[in-house]
Order: C-alpha cells, then sequence, then structure tokens
C-alpha cells in the first residue's frame, strides 16, 4: 500500500470512532434523561407534618382530610373539614379511590399508626401529595387545636 492509501485508510477509521463515540455519547444522555423522567412521574411523596404544619397546609392549599379512625372515634371529636374512612374497614383500598389522587391528602388516626400505614396504601394507589399528622388527633388535642363533634 501506498502512503495515500494508508493516510486515507487511517483517517477514515478516525472518523468512524469519533462518530461511533458521539453516537454512544448521545445515546446514553438519552436513557439517563429517560429515566429520571420516568421517575418524576410515578413519584409519590409521604411527608410527615406537625399539628402547625397541618393548620398552614389548611390555610394555603385545597388539600383532602381524611380521618382513618373508626368511625367511633370519629364521632368523638374529628378535624373540621374531615372525611372519615376507616383504615381498618375491609373496604378501605376500595374507599379511596373515591379520593383525587393529584390533590394533596393529610391523613389521621390517634396517635399516627394507622395513618403512616394508609399513606404508604396511598402512594401504592399513585396519589401524588400525601401528609401524615405527627402523633395523630392526639397531638393536636395536645397543642389546644380546635375539634369538632356531632350535635
Amino acid at each position: 500500500m501506498n502512503g495515500k492509501v494508508k493516510f486515507l485508510l487511517y483517517k477514515s477509521i478516525k472518523i468512524n470512532q469519533s462518530k461511533m463515540k458521539k453516537i454512544s455519547l448521545v445515546l446514553s444522555l438519552i436513557f439517563a434523561l429517560s429515566l429520571t423522567n420516568c421517575k418524576k412521574e410515578t413519584q409519590s411523596e409521604i411527608k410527615v407534618i406537625s399539628p402547625e404544619e397541618m393548620q398552614t397546609l389548611l390555610e394555603l392549599e385545597d388539600v383532602q382530610i381524611v380521618d382513618v379512625r373508626t368511625p367511633e372515634e370519629h364521632k368523638q371529636g374529628y378535624i373540621y373539614g374531615s372525611q372519615n374512612i376507616d383504615f381498618n374497614s375491609p373496604t378501605f383500598e376500595e374507599d379511596i379511590t373515591l379520593l383525587d389522587k393529584t390533590k394533596p391528602v393529610i391523613l389521621y388516626c390517634k396517635s399516627g399508626g394507622r395513618s403512616a400505614k394508609g399513606s404508604k396504601k396511598l402512594k401504592d394507589a399513585g396519589f401524588v401529595k400525601i401528609y401524615d399528622l405527627k402523633g395523630g388527633i392526639t397531638q393536636w388535642k395536645f397543642k389546644g387545636l380546635e375539634l369538632k363533634t356531632f350535635e
């Protein structure tokens, strides 16, 4: 082979390697971006909040409040604007489908155990923003905040 042919062959190989590196880089970026976009779309958030934070949320956001205690507990006193969906009910998972998944949801119970479990079920069901009242209605009462009762 003469020098000119060797040079052209060498240059052709270099160009192909350069193109392959660029193609690999672009494909890697596309793959990475697709992973982050999928993660954002399916990511739910559960945030444990204090009674004071809950009051602020109630003033600032259009939220759904869910009391996951039993109907008997709910009758003894509840947070204004809440609806009662009993976590221990066999229809709990069906009942939560009546809520709007795109709107924030605040869950509370007596002390925080059932609302934490309920929050996980809402997350699994695809709810976007979930708040769990730390310490439940017990902490709400301890802070001297208002409860409603059936009259």
